[in-house]
């Protein structure tokens, strides 16, 4: 059993940063943990995934080049490094794990992943 913690979200104006966490309790070594986010509305959408064992990341091409996703393996810990927000990034930001897994990648269902994290909001004001 794996339980997520999100936090670091928060508001800030058009072209700052934040720095999202994710804290997870329980072995996550060969877990695919990936970062969501879902604005009022909207469907879930994936932003960043990070196969832990190997550090390999993906992104959604959308968020290439602005997002960094990150982990570390003593602290149990994802990070979404956010640069030059834009209004439309506000939203609420999950994080989710499975595994043990063999691989990871972009574009993978939200249905998918087996533990979720309650989210972080991050309101983005122009």
């Amino acid at each position: 059993q794996v339980q997520l913690v999100e936090s670091g979200g928060g508001s800030v104006q058009a072209g700052g940063s934040l720095r999202l966490s994710c804290a997870a309790s329980g072995s996550t070594y060969s877990s695919c943990m990936s970062w969501f986010r879902q604005a009022p509305g909207k469907e879930r959408e994936g932003v960043a995934a990070i196969y832990i064992a190997t550090g390999t990341t993906y992104y959604a091409d959308s968020m290439k080049g602005r997002f960094t996703i990150s982990r570390d393996n003593a602290k149990n810990t994802v990070y979404l490094q956010m640069n030059t927000l834009k209004s439309e990034d506000t939203a609420m930001y999950y994080c989710a794990a499975r595994g043990p897994v063999a691989w990871c990648t972009r574009d993978i269902a939200t249905t998918w992943f087996r533990y979720w994290g309650q989210g972080t909001q991050v309101t983005v004001s122009s």
